[in-house]
Formats: structure tokens, C-alpha cells, sequence
């Protein structure tokens, strides 16, 4: 029996908590009942911790390559979406 390196666990960990993520949110968009969709969006930010906490183990471990923004393309976002909200 194989079995997985940390880092491939923390990959794993990650995706699925990305996938969750992803079914929590449809659900809570598309719910009827608000205490209900309260208490998804409440697990769902539960879910983001969590990924959050994985995302950045990896990244301090080099698991997980950040490239930093450019500033000229961070301000030509910026400006992008200014313009769109006037």
C-alpha cells in the first residue's frame, strides 16, 4: 500500500476544502430559509478559516509558489472596477 507524503495530503486537504467551500456557497445562495442560510454562510466561513490555515501551512512550507501582483496591474485593476461602480 502506497501511502501519501504530507505534502500530497495537504494538496488533498486543500482542494477539498475548496470544493466544500464551493457546495456551501450554491446552497447558501440558493436557500429560501434565513436562519437556514445563516447558518450555512456561518459553516462556510468556518470552511474559509480552515482553508486559509491550510493555504498558508503550504505556502510556509514551499508547497504553494505565490507570485506577488505587479503594482501596474494591481492599479490598472483598481481603476477597472472604480470606473465600473460609477
Amino acid at each position: 500500500m502506497t501511502k501519501l507524503t504530507e505534502q500530497e495530503i495537504f494538496n488533498d486537504s486543500l482542494t477539498s476544502e475548496k470544493n466544500i467551500a464551493n457546495v456551501y456557497n450554491s446552497y447558501a445562495n440558493e436557500c429560501a430559509d434565513k436562519k437556514l442560510r445563516d447558518t450555512l454562510l456561518n459553516i462556510l466561513y468556518d470552511n474559509h478559516i480552515i482553508q486559509n490555515d491550510v493555504f498558508s501551512e503550504m505556502v510556509n512550507r514551499g508547497w504553494y509558489q505565490v507570485t506577488p501582483a505587479e503594482q501596474n496591474k494591481i492599479n490598472q485593476t483598481k481603476s477597472k472596477f472604480q470606473s465600473m461602480q460609477m
